[in-house]
């Protein structure tokens, strides 16, 4: 992979404010090598778990068999990404195979700001970048059982040539150094098994204590009546 350069902005202001029970999103970063089964557990996780939201980037290649405008990627000419460089619009973008692809600042900063939990899939490189801006981030890395069977897999799926299938192998022993930067590891043999260890991710880092809305635990469990109504008393 060509080395990547990245640019970032200032974070968008928050939107309207949330009732006592809402809580901010909470960014999940999903990397794996290609081959792995990664898009088909994300596409799972979102129709599996109510609140998320799978977020959509730019690219400039063309799409594959299968994908869609707006669904899978927004597909968009050189000319117009870098436009959109020169705008501070992306949290980072990195240069890939030949093509460009970006994470856009707007659409996920806004779902995190209205509650929503956000699914980021992402390569190694990119997943660095992010985590420097959202340092509350939760990244998440899937690997394969093992080299063999995915270079059986990007074989069978037959969507690369051998010089391709090669690259992205040697790309895999390169990323797979990074693990440690990673908060979870799953390892990708069974589909369901996987899934299920994902879902327990994702809820355990909803239910986590430094997540919750203090001033609801507190208005709840904590102060009397008397103590609200003076709280109230001392509000402009």
């Amino acid at each position: 992979m060509n080395s990547a350069t990245t640019t970032s902005s200032t974070v968008p202001a928050s939107g309207p404010p949330r009732s006592s029970t809402d809580r901010r999103g909470i960014l999940f970063i999903i990397s794996a090598p290609s081959g792995t089964g990664k898009t088909t557990l994300c596409k799972q996780l979102t129709t599996n778990l109510l609140g998320l939201w799978h977020s959509i980037s730019y690219t400039t290649r063309t799409p594959r068999p299968g994908e869609t405008h707006g669904h899978d990627y927004f597909f968009i000419g050189e000319e117009t990404f870098r436009e959109m460089i020169a705008r501070n619009e992306f949290v980072e973008w990195a240069h890939v195979y030949g093509h460009l692809y970006g994470t856009p600042w707007k659409s996920l900063t806004e779902k995190i700001d209205q509650g929503i939990d956000v699914l980021l899939e992402i390569d190694v490189q990119g997943a660095m970048q992010v985590k420097k801006r959202f340092e509350d981030s939760v990244s998440i890395f899937i690997l394969p059982p093992s080299m063999t069977v995915l270079r059986a897999r990007l074989q069978t799926r037959a969507s690369d040539t051998a010089e391709e299938i090669q690259r992205r192998l040697h790309k895999v022993k390169e990323e797979v150094w990074s693990y440690r930067e990673y908060a979870y590891i799953v390892r990708n043999e069974d589909l369901g098994r996987s899934l299920r260890d994902l879902e327990s991710i994702f809820w355990s880092e909803r239910l986590k204590t430094k997540r919750l809305n203090m001033t609801w635990l507190e208005n709840n469990f904590i102060l009397d009546d008397e103590q609200k109504t003076e709280d109230r008393k001392d509000l402009p």
